[in-house]
């Protein structure tokens, strides 16, 4: 597995960072993010179930930009991919 980096959220220390990536052999996003709290949760069980090899995660709007980069390039890998 190769995974391509785009960075991490600049507002928080280097141990505890949402960070994005894409994955270079299917161009599957990659996110890590602050696991949700239950209001959250609750929110989001209204449209389905949360199966428990998923889960809810925040990611803070400071790293658009990063996410963005990151779609951009799955995108683009997913089409070269076909």
């Amino acid at each position: 597995m190769s995974l391509l980096f785009f960075g991490k959220d600049p507002d928080t220390d280097e141990d505890h960072c949402p960070s994005a990536w894409v994955d270079d052999d299917n161009a599957d996003l990659v996110l890590q993010g602050w696991k949700a709290d239950d209001a959250t949760e609750d929110k989001c069980r209204e449209v389905g179930s949360i199966p428990p090899t998923e889960a809810v995660i925040r990611i803070p709007a400071r790293m658009v930009p990063q996410i963005r980069r990151a779609c951009d390039a799955a995108e683009e890998r997913a089409a070269e991919l076909r």
